[in-house]
Parts: C-alpha cells; sequence; structure tokens
C-alpha cells in the first residue's frame, strides 16, 4: 500500500491493536446487557421517532429471567390510541400467555426461576398462524381467527417488562399489578415470519423492525452488563456520516467516495474483519458538525452548514463487514467504533465518521444496499455466508484516464436502441456477422454492454430496382439494449451511439450501413427482494439492479456460490428474476423427502415449487420417476389441494408438474385415476378473478368457467394442439354450438339442459384437455391379443362442480379428429373413461354414447353425461363383417373338435400297435399328435373354464393353453431336425439316447418359457372380452389368454415366426432333394404325381406351414386369408390321421389284422406283417446308413420319405426313448 502515508499505517496498527484488546463503548449498543426490573420503578418504551410499520407478518423474540415467581409481563404493544394488547407476552408460574389482536392464547409452560429462557413468537397473516418457540424449539402453533385483523397497525406504543397506556397528554405510563420481576436482554423484531431453522441460524442477528439498540429506547432504569450474554457473530452492517475534507487546493474535484472510503477501512481494519460491500450517497456540501481535529474546516457549533471549499464533500456510508473467526458483538461494535473515530489521512485528503452518526449491527445475512443508493461495490471477495452483487464484464477498476482505483462505480443507464440495417451481400451467416458487428462498435471502449440482440429479416421491403439478386441488398431490423457503466450524461451517450451505429461497415465485399437509429432511455426498476423455497434450502435474494447477477453461499457445500440474474426483459423493459443458478450448490430435499413435509394453507406455493423442482431435477437426471416417487409427489399434490382453495399461480405450477410427468417415460397407470380426480377437484377449488381462468401445458389444457345458473344458454369448449409436446390453444363460447369448430382437435358444447344440474346461483363449469393417453390405459384395448380397440383421438372431460350429470335429455355434443385417418372398412366408437372399471383401474366405455361419423378425419359423440370422452378405433376387427367373425368362430370350434377326434384315433392307434412304434419317426408322431391334441382340447373348453371367473382357473388355463401351443410348434420344428438328419445328413450320423433329447426338448422348452412368463408377472395370463373365441352361441363369452402384448410378441409370434421359418427351410431343401433323385432315374418320372403331391401335402401338415397364413392376413385380401388359416390349422389333426393313419399300408394292415373279422382280417404271420420289421433287425448300429431302402422305381424313396421312414432304424436296444 505504497500510496498511504506510513507514519498513518503505523498509528493505524499500533491503535488498532490496543483497541481490540479494550472494551469501550460501541455507543448506543446493548448488545451484553440487559435491563433489571427489581420492583422499582423502572420503564423501557420504545422512543416515539422508532416508528413499528404496518406488519403482515413478524417475528419477536427476547431473552428472559424470572427472579420471583409472581405474574409476569415480558412485553406489550398497542395500536395508536388503543386499549387492546395487539402483540404482547406474559404469564404465571406455570403458564405461558401470549396476546394476538386482543386475544389471549395460554400455554401450558414453565418458566423456571433464575434460568434464562430464549422466548419467540412468530405470526403470518396469510398462513393464519401464530407459533411460539422456546430455546429455539417449537412448543405451540396456534389457527388465528379470520375474523381477526391481517396485519399489525403501526406506529404503536411498546413496553418492556410492564403493561401500559397512553394518557390523555400522550405520554406512555406503565400499568401495575403484573410487572416483570426479573431481567430481559436482546428483544429484537423483525418483519418476516421465522422457521424454527432461522430462528437458529440468525440467533445473534439484530431486527430489522426493533433493534437491541440504546438509541431506540426511552427508559428510566439504565441497562446493566451482564458477561453471561455473549453471542458471537460474523456479519455487521455499519451505517455512518463521512466527511472528505482536502488539506490543500485540489487540481481535480473528481473524488471516488467509494474507492477512498474502502481504502480506508480495508487500511485500518486488522485482517479479521473483510470488507463486503460498500454503498455512498451522493457527496454534499451540507454536512454534519464532526468535532474532531482531522476536520478543522467543519468545526461550527450548529448542527450543519456548508463547507467553505467547493471540493469538500460529506456522503452516507453503508458498509457490510465479515468478521472471522466470529466474535462477541459488543466487543467487535466497540473495536469498529474506535477504529471508525480515529482519522485518516491521505495524500491531499483527511477523513473522517461523526461519531454519533455510527451504527453497528449484526445482520442475518448480506442484502442489497438501496439507501445510500449511487454506487454499488462490485470488486469484493464475498464471504462464504453472504451474498454479493456481480456486475456485468467491464474493466475492472480501471478508470476512463487508466488510472487503477480511480473510477466511480454508479447505478447503470440503460437505452433501448432500434435500427434497420441494409446489407449488400448477404454472407453465410448474416446474423452472426450483424452480432459481431454490433458488439465490435458498441463495447470497443469497454463503457457499454450489448444486451438481448434480436435480428429479424425485412422480407416485406420493396426495392425501387426492377430486378434484384436474392443475395443483395437485404434489410434486417435489429433491436437490443445497451448497459452503459461509465457514468456520462446520456445525451453524450445517446450520440455516441448514434455515431457508432451510422458509421458505415465495410468487409471484404460486405457493406453494413444503418438506415435509419432510434434510441431512447429506459428506466428499469430493480428487482425486489424475493424468497424461494428450493430443493437446495431456502434462499432470500436481496433486491438487486437490472443486469446485476446476485451471488449467495450454499448452504451446502458453505464453500460453493448460487447465482440469480435480475434480468432485463427485451420485450417489455422490465426486470424480472431470472431462474436461479444452482448448479455448484447440493440438493438437501428429495422427492423421497417429500413424507415429511407438511403442507399448511401458508406453505402450499412453497411445497408446489419444491415438487417442481424435485421433478425437473429428477427427469433431468433419469427419464422417468419410479412408482415410490411417482406416488409421493401426488400425494403431496393432493394435500396441497385439499388443504385449501388453490391459487391461479399455484394451480398453473401443478399442471406443469403433471405435464412434465406425462411427457417422461414414467408409468402412470398406477396412479391414473388419482390424478384425474386431483386436476378436478383443483379446477372446483380454484381461486381466480374474473369470469373464467384456464391452464394450459404441453399435451394438458384445464378451463374453469363461472356461469350464471340465470342465464345460461349453453357453453362450448374448444382446443387445437399442433404437438403434444407445445402448450394447446384454447376457445370458449358462451353458447351451444352444434357443429364443430373450425382448426379445432376437440370440441365439446354443452347444452342448455345443464341447467338443470345446478345448485346455486352460480356455478363453476370445468373443462380438461389431454393430448396423450398415458391415463387411459384400458388393458382391453389396444392389444394384439385381443384385437381390441385402440384410441383414436384427444381425450376432452367435461364436468361441473358437485354434481353429477347424467341421463341428459338434451345431448352434449363431443367432435374429435381422428389421429389416424379412417379408412372405408374401419369402425369407430364413441366412448368414455369408465372409472369403476377394471376393478377400480379405469377403462373405457360406450354405454351412453351415440356415434356419428362425418368424415374420415372427424367424428362427433352425442352424451347423455359427462365425463372424459374420445374416440377408438377397431384396430383388427373394423376389415371383418359381424357375420364373417361368426362363421369364423363356428369353423374354429367345429375344425378343432373333428381334430380332437381323429388326433385321439392317432394316438390311439400308434400307442396300441407296438410294430408301428418301433421308428424313431413315429414315435416322433406321437408327441406332435399329443401336443396338437392338447391345444385343441384346451381351445375348446378356455370358454368354459373362464365362464366360472374364478381367477387362479383361468390364469392356470390361460397358461396351459399357451404351454401346448408352444409344445405344438416345438414338435413341429422337431419334425423338420429329423427330416434333415434323416434325408440330407446321411453318412454314419449317431446320435445317443435319440427320442430322450427330444422328449426333453420338446416338452422342456415350452415349459420353461411358460414357468418364465409367470414367474415375471403371473397377471400376464387373464380374462378377456374376445368375440373372435366366442360361439354364435356365446357372444359374450370370455377367454382366457396371454393378456400382455410383450409376452404375446416375445413368446407366441417371435417364436412361431422362428419355427416357421426352420421348416420353411427344410421343406424345400427336401423338396429339392426329391427332385434331384428323381433326375437320376428317369424311368421312376410316370406315374409319380399322385405320390409328389401326397408328399408335399404330408411335409406341409407336419411342419405346420398353414400357419404362416396368419402373418400375411393383411390388405385387401384378408377376410379369404383368414377363412383359410381357420379351416387349415383347425383341421391340422384331421389331416394327422389322414396322411399318416388312414394312409398308411401298414397301419391299415395292422387295423385289419387286429380289428377287422372274417374275411377282412388279416393273420398275424402273414407275409407282410414279417416283412415289416425286416428293416430294422439287419441294420448297422447308427442313425442313419448311407444307403436307402429303394426299390427299381424312385417313387418308392418318395413314399418312404413322405412317411418319414425313409431310413432304416437301429437295432432294438438303442430305440428307447
Amino acid at each position: 500500500m505504497d500510496y498511504l502515508s506510513p507514519l498513518t499505517v503505523c498509528l493505524c496498527m499500533q491503535l488498532s491493536v490496543c483497541l481490540l484488546g479494550s472494551t469501550a463503548s460501541a455507543g448506543g449498543s446493548l448488545w451484553g446487557k440487559k435491563v433489571r426490573f427489581s420492583g422499582r420503578p423502572c420503564m423501557w418504551q420504545l422512543q416515539p421517532g422508532a416508528v413499528v410499520p404496518a406488519l403482515q407478518e413478524l417475528s419477536a423474540c427476547l431473552l428472559l429471567r424470572r427472579n420471583i415467581a409472581t405474574e409476569w409481563t415480558g412485553f406489550v404493544y398497542k395500536a395508536p390510541g388503543g386499549q387492546r394488547i395487539e402483540l404482547g407476552l406474559g404469564g404465571t408460574s406455570s403458564q405461558l400467555t401470549v396476546w394476538l389482536f386482543g386475544e389471549r392464547q395460554p400455554l401450558e409452560w414453565e418458566l423456571k426461576v433464575n434460568e434464562w429462557y430464549s422466548v419467540c413468537l412468530t405470526w403470518s397473516a396469510s398462513a393464519r398462524r401464530l407459533r411460539t418457540y422456546i430455546n429455539g424449539t417449537s412448543v405451540s402453533e396456534a389457527p388465528v381467527n379470520r375474523i381477526l385483523p391481517h396485519q399489525l397497525a403501526g406506529n404503536g406504543t411498546l413496553t418492556l417488562g410492564a403493561s401500559h397506556y397512553v394518557n390523555n397528554e400522550g405520554d406512555v405510563l406503565a400499568e401495575t399489578g403484573n410487572n416483570l420481576l426479573g431481567e430481559i436482554g436482546l428483544f429484537r423484531i423483525w418483519s418476516r415470519e421465522w422457521s424454527a431453522a432461522e430462528l437458529r441460524r440468525q440467533s445473534c442477528a439484530d431486527g430489522d423492525v426493533v433493534s437491541w439498540d440504546l438509541r431506540q429506547w426511552k427508559y428510566s432504569c439504565p441497562p446493566v452488563p451482564d458477561k453471561s450474554i455473549h453471542c458471537a457473530w460474523s456479519h455487521y452492517k455499519i451505517k455512518m456520516t463521512t466527511v472528505i475534507v482536502h488539506s490543500t487546493e485540489p487540481g481535480n474535484c473528481v473524488v471516488p467516495p467509494e474507492g477512498v472510503t474502502r481504502r480506508w477501512l480495508e487500511s485500518i481494519f486488522p485482517q479479521s474483519i473483510s470488507v463486503h460491500d460498500i454503498a455512498v450517497s451522493s457527496p454534499s456540501q451540507s454536512c454534519p458538525v464532526v468535532n474532531n481535529s482531522a476536520a478543522l474546516h467543519v468545526r461550527q457549533p450548529q448542527g450543519s452548514r456548508a463547507l467553505s471549499d467547493a471540493c469538500d464533500k460529506c456522503f452516507s456510508c453503508e458498509v457490510h463487514v465479515n468478521v472471522d473467526p466470529a466474535a462477541n458483538v459488543e466487543v467487535i461494535q466497540a473495536d469498529i467504533t474506535a477504529l471508525l473515530s480515529l482519522p485518516f489521512s491521505h495524500n491531499f485528503l483527511n477523513l473522517t465518521a461523526d461519531p454519533e452518526s455510527i451504527s453497528i449491527h449484526p445482520v442475518e445475512s448480506f442484502h442489497l444496499m438501496t439507501k445510500p443508493s449511487t454506487t454499488v461495490s462490485t470488486g469484493v471477495t464475498p464471504s462464504e455466508t453472504g451474498q454479493t452483487q456481480s456486475m456485468p464484464a467491464r474493466p475492472a477498476n480501471t478508470s476512463t484516464t487508466g488510472n487503477p482505483l480511480d473510477h466511480i462505480v454508479g447505478p447503470d443507464k440503460f437505452f433501448r436502441v432500434n435500427t434497420t440495417l441494409q446489407m449488400s451481400v448477404s454472407p453465410t451467416n448474416p446474423k452472426d456477422m450483424i452480432t459481431k458487428w454490433v458488439k465490435e462498435t458498441l463495447e470497443v471502449n469497454d463503457t457499454m454492454l450489448v444486451l438481448n440482440l434480436i435480428i429479424k429479416e425485412n422480407s416485406m421491403v420493396q426495392h425501387n430496382r426492377l430486378t434484384t439478386s436474392s443475395d443483395q441488398q437485404k434489410q434486417y431490423y435489429c433491436t437490443f439494449h445497451v448497459q452503459e457503466y461509465n457514468m456520462n450524461c446520456v445525451a453524450e451517450i445517446i450520440t455516441s451511439i448514434r455515431t457508432a451505429l451510422t458509421s458505415k461497415y465495410e468487409n471484404g465485399s460486405v457493406v453494413i450501413e444503418a438506415l435509419d437509429v432510434a434510441i431512447k432511455q429506459i428506466l428499469p426498476k430493480n428487482c425486489l427482494e424475493e424468497t424461494t423455497s428450493t430443493v437446495y434450502g431456502p434462499y432470500i435474494w436481496p433486491e438487486a439492479f437490472p443486469q446485476v447477477n446476485q451471488e449467495m453461499g450454499c448452504q451446502k457445500p458453505k464453500s460453493e456460490k448460487a447465482y440469480r440474474l435480475c434480468k432485463l426483459n427485451i420485450e417489455t423493459d422490465m426486470t424480472t428474476w431470472a431462474e436461479p443458478d444452482m448448479t455448484n450448490c447440493k440438493q438437501l430435499v428429495t422427492i423421497s423427502g417429500l413424507d415429511n413435509v407438511t403442507v399448511t394453507a401458508g406453505n402450499a406455493a412453497e411445497v408446489v415449487d419444491i415438487i417442481q423442482e424435485l421433478v425437473n431435477v429428477q427427469l433431468g437426471n433419469t427419464s422417468e420417476l419410479s412408482s415410490s416417487e411417482l406416488g409421493s409427489v401426488v400425494e403431496k399434490l393432493k394435500e396441497v389441494v385439499d388443504v385449501s382453495d388453490v391459487k391461479a399461480a399455484v394451480g398453473a405450477d401443478i399442471v406443469t408438474i403433471i405435464a412434465d410427468i406425462l411427457l417422461s417415460k414414467t408409468d402412470v397407470t398406477p396412479v391414473a385415476n388419482t390424478v384425474l380426480n386431483l386436476t378436478d377437484r383443483m379446477g372446483n377449488r380454484m381461486d381466480f378473478q374474473g369470469e373464467s381462468a384456464s391452464l394450459t401445458a404441453p399435451c394438458l389444457a384445464l378451463s374453469m368457467i363461472n356461469v350464471d345458473a340465470d342465464g345460461f344458454r349453453g357453453l362450448t369448449f374448444g382446443v387445437s394442439s399442433v404437438s403434444p409436446l407445445l402448450a394447446p390453444k384454447i376457445f370458449l363460447n358462451q353458447s351451444f354450438v352444434s357443429d364443430p369448430l373450425p382448426d379445432k382437435d376437440v370440441t365439446i358444447s354443452l347444452p342448455s339442459a345443464i341447467h338443470d344440474f345446478f345448485t346455486r346461483n352460480s356455478t363453476r363449469v370445468q373443462f380438461q384437455f389431454y393430448g396423450t393417453d398415458d391415463l387411459f390405459q384400458d388393458p382391453n384395448t389396444n392389444s394384439a391379443t385381443q384385437g381390441g380397440w385402440t384410441l383414436n383421438s384427444y381425450i376432452v372431460s367435461a364436468s361441473i362442480n358437485n354434481c353429477h350429470v347424467s341421463n341428459l335429455k338434451e345431448r352434449v355434443v363431443v367432435t374429435l379428429n381422428h389421429q389416424k385417418l379412417k379408412q372405408p372398412e374401419d369402425e369407430v366408437k364413441c366412448m368414455f373413461w369408465d372409472f369403476g372399471k377394471n376393478r377400480g383401474q379405469g377403462g373405457w366405455n360406450s354405454e351412453g354414447c351415440e356415434t356419428w361419423s362425418i368424415s374420415s378425419h372427424q367424428t362427433s359423440c352425442l352424451c347423455d353425461h359427462l365425463t372424459h370422452f374420445a374416440v377408438l378405433l377397431g384396430v383388427s376387427r373394423a376389415p371383418i363383417s359381424e357375420a364373417d367373425s361368426q362363421i369364423l368362430t363356428v369353423i374354429s370350434f367345429l375344425g378343432c373338435g373333428v381334430s380332437s377326434i381323429f388326433l385321439g384315433i392317432t394316438l390311439l392307434t400308434y400307442l396300441a400297435f407296438e410294430k408301428l412304434r418301433r421308428d424313431y419317426p413315429s414315435k416322433i408322431l406321437i408327441n406332435l399328435s399329443a401336443a396338437l391334441l392338447g391345444l385343441n382340447m384346451f381351445f375348446l373348453l378356455d370358454s368354459w373354464l373362464s365362464s366360472f371367473s374364478i381367477y387362479g382357473l383361468c390364469i392356470a388355463t390361460a397358461a396351459t393353453l399357451h404351454y401346448f401351443l408352444l409344445a405344438s410348434f416345438t414338435w413341429m420344428g422337431l419334425e423338420a431336425v429329423h427330416m434333415y438328419l434323416a434325408l440330407i445328413k446321411v453318412f454314419n450320423i449317431y446320435v445317443p439316447s435319440y427320442i430322450l433329447k427330444f422328449c426333453i426338448v420338446g416338452w422342456g422348452l415350452p415349459l420353461v418359457i411358460v414357468s418364465l412368463v409367470l414367474a415375471i408377472d403371473k397377471d400376464a395370463y387373464g380374462n378377456a372380452a374376445a368375440k373372435e373365441a366366442a360361439s354364435t352361441l356365446q357372444s359374450a363369452d370370455q377367454f382366457c389368454w396371454l393378456q400382455d402384448d410383450v409376452f404375446f410378441y416375445v413368446t407366441v409370434v417371435a417364436f412361431v415366426l422362428l419355427i416357421l421359418l426352420c421348416n420353411i427351410s427344410v421343406f424345400v431343401v427336401v423338396l429339392i432333394q426329391i427332385r434331384q433323385m428323381r433326375a437320376n432315374k428317369p424311368s421312376a418320372n410316370s406315374g409319380s404325381s399322385l405320390y409328389d403331391l401326397r408328399t408335399v401335402a404330408s411335409l406341409t401338415v407336419l411342419l405346420g406351414l398353414t400357419w404362416s397364413l396368419g402373418f400375411f392376413s393383411f390388405g385387401p385380401g384378408r377376410v379369404v386369408l383368414m377363412y383359410l388359416f381357420t379351416i387349415f390349422n383347425t383341421v391340422q389333426g384331421f389331416f394327422v390321421f389322414l396322411f399318416h393313419c388312414l394312409m398308411k399300408e401298414n397301419v391299415r394292415k395292422q387295423w385289419r389284422i387286429h380289428l377287422c373279422c372274417g374275411r377282412f382280417r388279416l393273420s398275424d404271420n402273414s407275409g407282410w406283417s414279417r416283412s415289416v420289421t425286416v428293416g430294422g433287425r439287419c441294420k448297422k448300429n447308427h442313425l442313419i446308413n448311407s444307403e436307402y431302402v429303394t426299390s427299381d422305381n424312385t417313387s418308392s424313396t418318395i413314399r418312404k420319405v413322405s412317411d418319414s421312414s425313409a431310413s432304416s432304424a437301429p437295432n432294438n436296444h438303442h430305440q428307447g426313448a
């Protein structure tokens, strides 16, 4: 600090060391002192000049110690001329009494004698509650009667230790009888309601309404020091009047008072005291008298006078300092007062502070200082817990002359600039070039800052030329703000801006020229102090200048900072608080912690703000809320709606929260009905001004209308929605409009007959719009497993508060646009959301609604009740008429019945005759027949078993049907595998336990799949209405089957598709192999067509290739393909019998041997019967031999392939399964 006098520095340092060890009095400070009431006359009252303003909330705290157990009074505040106690504290030996607006609130609590107690009272008019805290703990919270006043009367009288009255002369006199015999200390009143945490955190802060300072009190007995009353604190506010006197004739009178004051304080304060903020008033020559040797020019007897030298100035000063480590308040007050009372000299300047003007108060935090309001410090390092203002980027600590610390930082000036620019050649990014030019032109001297620049191309410009190139002479309209912080006069600034912008700019071929420039000064107001409750804790953002970035210490961690900008709006030229930047702060509240939050009428808005921030943070980190988090959010929003009437702003926040959740990936199905009821109750309890109010958010809209029952002529509500990601637009008409509104996605018109349901003169009608179906998930719709209905429109609802509207004679007209165009064969149906369906989960119901199809993109509904309406599209039944559906159902049941009979015959045949089941193909056929028989039988029994409505039985039926379906296709696949090995891989392949392994796969794999489905979600199986599965005699049958689309597509569609692809491949390979064999023996071509046809048909049945028709059942030929699919697949069992029993010669021989009589019977020892097993007894021990059992005709081989016995079997001891 070479610019300071060495002698001054030395003296100040020595004096500082001495003073910091002293106990000098700090003027009027009462810290470390108490007031003793011992029975002798002692009157402490608030000074008449210390005015208590009218308050709508407050906190009052004091230290109290009773010396004798008698009735006592702590303090009493009365309105001007009033007799009742507006606010007071008293009690007896066993009871505490709090007074508010004349009402007495008793509290059973004993204050023991000769013990200090901290007693605090907090009150809020908006929350209507009165809280009492003892030693930082809440002991009482009493509701305040609504008829009581909403604010504490201002300019009243206040006394300590006794009640009082005001006589006719206006004197405040003490009442007798219940005076305190004890001691009081640290009495303070704040103008806001503190919470318990805030009371503990601000325990040493002085009151902003009434402070513990002797200058605020009028008393008849002096205060008494008490070393037991200590309070260590770090934050202090200093107020004083400072005089600058020039000891020599200066050459320049421009003296920066803020800079000089900072150097003065930083030089005299020890390292433990750091200067935080400084604010000074405009220097003046009219100053109070300062009796100090450092100000010889102003030693006059009068109270104030004009200074003799034009360069001598005085100014008011307000300083925030931080003391680290924290020290006792009375010690800091005494030390700082002594240091400030000393003179300070710097070059030709003498500075001193009037000792009588010095006041030092502990404060709860560092707020922006607006009085005095001409300079604000910006270059100070903030403390860990306070807040500072960060001005926009500018040349720090530099004046226009370039000298350090020589400029005066004052309130910045703001201007709005509108200009039209002409650009000769349009570059690739013209807006970027204009932005660069404007900033470089105006910010060149670092005295201005360009803000909020908006550039628009002037597409309507008309050139006075016959032809104009598209890239020449383009015009752009620009508007922006300019912030000037060099303290120049307004005229000079406007001239400077105009000169800079009207100068032509050239950069190569690009020329920018301003055609017109309009500049005006704007006077934006400060952003006022605002309290925000966030997930990072509560924050009180102090008043801030425009474009000032307010800075506050995070509650956790203490070392980090939070920021909030007082932003200037380009559209309104006004300031608003931007969203706080809490990036560096740690989240203190989580969604799971909402369960511990108590919602009251006073804090409902804060709770909603916290919920909104929590949801935003959670959805920012992940794409969804968990079920527990969703439940906590919805439950807490219910409490907010139920606790009191909902303000419009709170309702808008709730709608935004719900919209954010709906747009995320959160599964809201479990709380869907709760959310719908929540929004309905919120609309009914909404408190708003005017006749109607509307709230919109992406994919969601609510409108509430207070209608007059006498003049009600109907009501129409319309909504247009461009995208679910954008807020919809609302239209209201106070009449009944039966025709759909143009350009509206939904329209609902209420007839005048609704009037009959109005319960009082003024009734509220509520409309709701939902642009997403997340809240309307019906398990019986949009299901591929059932071929049900899918939602094909937005959802709209109407309701009347406290009334259920139904059975209307004059129908409600609802017109809804289709999300998917309706095709000629499509079926649409109007439905409403039935809250009682699906065991209270809700579902779509068409009862009471008529469907009028207007066009392919719009449908009207005529309904006799009010609720949530939508249009649903039949996703699979639409292309099939009711007659076709009934015919297909009959074919299905008849075909399955026939197949079951013949599959039973096939099984009995192969099981009864041992000679038929000795080879591998026969054993595979037995397993396939058993699986198909189980599939057909359970399909026939499903409807009957589901009619019992037994939950467990239905799941078992569906699971068993699923199992046999999978088993059938698995054995079809194994048939293909065996066929591939038998016909293609014919060179000495041996597989031990061949059939056993096939059985493990054929029956085990389906069991594993069904078991996994049951383990994951047993409710994937269930009962649903399926007209496709119902006969004409049972049109309302239920059907137990897979109800979950995911499981259906994975375990059925994908599984079947995979098997069929493999089987088709084997089928093609086999046909190619057979054709090659035929080509090798041309003599076999004659007379083989019948055998070829039989081979193809037999393979098609065994491999289940007819099931592939189901994957092609769409388009114009869908109905035909569905008939073919139903016929071929339901009679698959009959074809198995036909090709593998009836048309097999060895099977017919066995029937004739064992079942026929007379001339039709064959003897068991006939030549043919002995030849049946010849091949099996002479082959080697391997699965397939390289040689076929052939005849001279190749058709013999083809016949054996079609019989699945083209190759011989191994010896008997290898055949067991």
